[in-house]
């Protein structure tokens, strides 16, 4: 039984010692901590335990993750952490297409997947302590609605994932100025290694093809911005 302070984590994964590890090591994180192995176990569990994260392989039996990421958003939103063994760049825009949150690919540290975790868990936080703001942000055809965590292009709503709205309001807070890698990394996931920067780079790919190619600036081998109207 999770106390107040414990967070629920459901974790998905079909491999029994990376399951395993995964689980005892947020179990001394304090985590409250669920194991299911395949697609229709998580969506049941999901549907029960209501989890704060969703710790989500892409790879399952049966019913695959992408399929259960794009179930359980559309029951209830959750941050979701996909786990990869695909390292191509269209895999993981369809991951994040179907609305995981971040991604982390295999084999991975223990370290970074529990720091991805509370980064997710921060911004959920960080998002309901804004969400009595009623700012409207105008960039070009780019409207954002920072209250209700809405994005219109030229009127028509774009549905971003949680981390990818977040990544769009901190560029649109400088139009025009470019933010390092480093420093994106560090705002919105709360940690911040050069190794992880491609994490940075496809959550920007994922927005060009939800809000136009135009819309961020790439400034080779420093960072991003978003373009000035």
């Amino acid at each position: 039984m999770a106390t107040p302070q414990q967070r629920r984590v459901l974790v998905v994964e079909d491999d029994d010692t990376i399951a395993n590890a995964v689980r005892l090591r947020l179990v001394a994180e304090g985590f409250d901590v669920r194991v299911e192995s395949d697609g229709e176990g998580a969506l049941a569990a999901y549907a029960k335990a209501e989890p704060d994260v969703v710790v989500l392989d892409r790879l399952l039996p049966g019913l695959d993750g992408l399929e259960v990421c794009r179930r359980m958003q559309a029951a209830r939103p959750v941050p979701v952490l996909m786990l990869t063994a695909l390292g191509e760049e269209t895999d993981v825009l369809v991951g994040l297409g179907v609305g995981a949150d971040d991604y982390i690919t295999k084999p991975f540290s223990m370290r970074e997947l529990v720091a991805r975790i509370h980064a997710l868990l921060r911004r959920v936080e960080r998002a309901s302590l804004l969400a009595h703001e009623d700012t409207v942000i105008r960039v070009g055809d780019v409207e954002i609605d920072t209250a209700e965590r809405r994005v219109f292009v030229r009127g028509a709503e774009a549905q971003l994932t949680r981390t990818e709205f977040d990544l769009l309001r901190r560029l649109a807070e400088r139009p025009g100025q470019v933010f390092e890698r480093e420093r994106l990394l560090s705002d919105i996931w709360g940690f911040s290694e050069a190794a992880a920067t491609r994490t940075v780079d496809s959550h920007v790919r994922a927005l060009r093809r939800k809000l136009g190619p135009e819309v961020v600036r790439t400034v080779h081998g420093v960072g991003y911005a978003l373009v000035r109207p």
